[in-house]
């Protein structure tokens, strides 16, 4: 029988609920800021603004860091604001609320500037100011709720992990989301979770799986998106953006890192199918590589209209390295895991002129950009971008090029 790991046993203060006065630091990745105990212990301390001095509660501690919540605020920082949401500090959706715009992407390019050098030994004069949303709020247009079978309500489950926090609206999500999600309270039980995706620009939708009894159509396995004036089918179990303002920036930045013209483009985890269709125009052929069965459906429609574009469905790494043609630029969009060693080393033997990554991890990011580097790149740029306001989520999208694409 196998064994069970067991957490370590806590022999010495502090405990979990215990108080902590904390003078706190930096905002780091995750949306947590940086204390320091007498000594030396990291706390991560969540909900504080960089500089104040709280007081916090003990929620874990572990062998080399301990993770506290503020209780109190004791000397507070101009940043500092009332947060929007009643939920806020329960609910585990955003962290960042309690500071102003202004200061969370502050915050958010500080943490990529410090992860590239930590982690990827890179000089942070690469990085570009960091690209804020027009509206911080309102922008999230796919959510998903979990319900809970006693009174069938949905809503999110609690920060910790231990219980569900019902729902009445979502600062952060579209308009169209918090005038349907009244419709579904009460009628939650006996499903796992409940899915809500809505297109301004197509005013199409998707709420899986089907709800009996609600006043509005559900059970759609599919639903059009739109990104940079083309049109997108996407299934339920697929990912797209949910931010349509800062994906069609995201859009544009990638367009810029990309050649003008070029023969081959290869789009590793190309999802339904977004970047080869765009650029398809710039490229004679485009080689599209998805894993999702579901995404890689999609991309194949979305494709349709595009005939240069030819779609792969398979893992990056069992297939990137068995292409019949060295690629002329490559656009990565990995999950935050990042890409497997196999990519990068099948990268630096095609040696394409120009990589552009496109990253939700800034810690994956500066770890490959060191690989890549040491692989014969350089890097010309990282753009972070605020896909999720309020929150410790950061997206860059970075420029890499050949140093001797000459030879």
């Amino acid at each position: 029988m196998p064994r069970r790991h067991r957490k370590p046993e806590v022999t010495e203060p502090p405990f979990p609920g215990d108080t902590l006065t904390l003078r706190v630091g930096e905002i780091v990745s995750g949306g947590s800021a940086i204390a320091h105990l007498n000594d030396g212990r990291v706390v991560f301390v969540a909900y504080a603004a960089p500089g104040e001095q709280v007081e916090a509660t003990v929620e874990a501690v572990h062998p080399d860091y301990i993770e506290a919540a503020v209780t109190k605020v004791l000397d507070p920082s101009g940043d500092r604001v009332e947060a929007r949401c009643g939920l806020f500090g329960r609910c585990g959706g955003c962290q960042l609320q309690h500071m102003t715009y202004e200061a969370q992407l502050r915050a958010k390019e500080a943490i990529v500037r410090e992860q590239l050098r930590r982690i990827g030994k890179l000089d942070d004069a690469v990085v570009r100011p960091i690209v804020g949303a027009d509206e911080p709020w309102a922008y999230r247009n796919h959510l998903r709720f979990s319900t809970g079978n006693m009174y069938g309500d949905i809503g999110f489950i609690t920060r910790r992990g231990r219980g569900l926090l019902k729902v009445e609206s979502c600062p952060i999500a579209v308009p169209w989301v918090n005038e349907v999600l009244p419709a579904f309270q009460g009628k939650g039980s006996g499903l796992h979770q409940v899915q809500i995706r809505h297109s301004a620009e197509t005013r199409s939708f998707l709420i899986s799986p089907a709800v009996p009894d609600v006043q509005v159509a559900t059970g759609q396995r599919s639903y059009l998106e739109e990104l940079g004036g083309r049109r997108f089918q996407v299934s339920a179990s697929a990912f797209f953006q949910v931010n349509h303002a800062q994906a069609e920036r995201m859009m544009q930045l990638v367009g810029e890192a990309l050649p003008d013209h070029g023969r081959v483009l290869v789009d590793a985890f190309a999802g339904v199918g977004t970047f080869a269709v765009l650029f398809a125009h710039r490229f004679e052929r485009v080689i599209a590589i998805e894993e999702s069965h579901s995404a890689a459906k999609d991309a194949q429609v979305n494709i349709a209209d595009t005939p240069n574009v030819e779609m792969h469905m398979g893992k990056v790494e069992d297939l990137l390295p068995l292409l019949d043609a060295a690629p002329d630029a490559v656009v990565l969009d990995p999950p935050r895991p990042g890409c497997h060693r196999a990519v990068l080393d099948a990268l630096i033997k095609f040696r394409p002129g120009v990589v552009v990554y496109v990253s939700c991890n800034p810690a994956t990011l500066a770890r490959d950009l060191r690989i890549l580097v040491d692989g014969g790149y350089q890097v010309d740029t990282v753009t972070p971008l605020d896909m999720f306001p309020q929150t410790g989520h950061i997206e860059c999208v970075a420029r890499l090029s050949l140093m001797d694409a000459g030879a």
